[in-house]
């Protein structure tokens, strides 16, 4: 699976190609499956919005911002799928340099609540770049490994992966959002072992990172982050206290049962019981109103797209298209799992989206961008396949 000779062939093969888009070769299946979860999203942002004396189109909604967002993404995800990606590559270290850039500006005037630093607001919006930096934490590491060639799966490459997703993971760590730069975490090893990291490297990192756990437990994590990796390991949490989030989304999530309540009938939903219920804990008012059969719609349609993004990584003329695409794939599967995981109780609360469905302009857009990119790599092939 990794990029081996075969992938260094076609490098050296690349220059007599055609540099043209092949629009033949656009992947309806991925944009398919993209928008059916987009809807679904936009779906949440409404239930979310109606109730009594408030409707969904109301200037400032969760639905209105939500559908200025999703039109936004589009024209971005137009924008970028008609750029080259090899472009991205030949500025890989620009971008990572200005990934760094966004995310000390954040830092630096950021905004947040209890002393976090998170949102940048631009024309009246909350603007969150940690988002745009994990897309941009991917082509740089794409640029890294695809350029490797046979060593993309040696000591040494992982080494100076890992210290290229430093210095932004642990900018992340200080706005501090714990969830993001998991993500950024998540995204390293997907695209290690995809280029065909060996396993026991990777084992033996994540045994020095075990290691390492008492010392970010006492001097990096917060109070708060404490308390929410331990909630869900406490089988009698205090539902009044740090276990509340937890409690009401179990209830949700159970009461959903099969079929569901219905759009806009889950009472945890219109009763605000359940806090941070557009983003972090949408999944747990999808299941409750759409109820399980409506999560594994959902969980098969993120299957399809994980794959439509694989088969174009595979599909690539070159080793950075692959590896972009092995990137994008880990970052969604890593946040789909994370999130239904904390919402069902078998994983810690660390503040991660479900991609496409949880509210939030940033994330979306960053996606519809990932996603160009992809569509961009389907594009500039040998020859169209569907």
């Amino acid at each position: 699976m990794g990029f081996g000779r075969t992938e260094t062939a076609r490098v050296r093969d690349w220059g007599n190609r055609p540099i043209g888009a092949s629009w033949p070769a656009f992947d309806l299946q991925l944009v398919t499956y993209a928008v059916l979860l987009a809807t679904i999203g936009l779906a949440m942002a409404y239930s979310n919005s109606v109730g009594p004396g408030a409707s969904a189109l109301n200037a400032g909604s969760t639905f209105a911002r939500g559908l200025l967002w999703t039109g936004l993404a589009v024209v971005v995800f137009g924008i970028v799928a008609v750029f080259d990606y090899q472009w991205l590559r030949t500025f890989a270290w620009p971008l990572y340099l200005g990934q760094i850039g966004l995310l000390v500006l954040t830092l630096a005037v950021g905004t947040g609540v209890g002393g976090v630093a998170r949102w940048i607001l631009i024309g009246g919006m909350a603007f969150q770049f940690s988002e745009i930096a994990k897309i941009l934490m991917i082509v740089v590491l794409a640029s890294f490994l695809g350029s490797r060639g046979d060593r993309a799966g040696s000591l040494r490459t992982i080494v100076g992966a890992a210290v290229l997703v430093g210095p932004p993971l642990v900018l992340v760590m200080l706005q501090p959002d714990l969830g993001t730069s998991l993500v950024f975490g998540g995204i390293l090893v997907g695209m290690l072992f995809m280029s065909g990291a060996s396993l026991r490297w990777l084992g033996a990192i994540a045994s020095a990172i075990v290691v390492a756990f008492p010392f970010l437990w006492a001097n990096v994590l917060r109070d708060y982050q404490k308390e929410r990796l331990t909630t869900f390991l406490n089988p009698n949490p205090d539902i009044q206290g740090s276990g509340y989030q937890l409690y009401q989304s179990q209830i949700a999530v159970g009461s959903g049962g099969w079929f569901g309540k219905g759009l806009t009938n889950g009472t945890q939903n219109q009763l605000d019981f359940l806090p941070v219920q557009t983003t972090d804990f949408v999944g747990a008012i999808l299941a409750e109103e759409l109820g399980f059969l409506g999560c594994i719609v959902v969980f098969l349609l993120f299957a399809a797209l994980i794959w439509r993004i694989l088969v174009a990584g595979w599909r690539s003329r070159d080793p950075f298209g692959m590896a972009f695409a092995a990137g994008l794939a880990s970052m969604i599967l890593f946040q789909l799992v994370v999130n239904f995981g904390m919402v069902i109780g078998i994983m810690p609360i660390t503040g991660i989206p479900l991609p496409f469905v949880s509210h939030g302009g940033a994330s979306l857009i960053s996606l519809a961008a990932g996603l160009g990119i992809i569509q961009s790599i389907n594009v500039r092939q040998r020859r169209a396949e569907w």
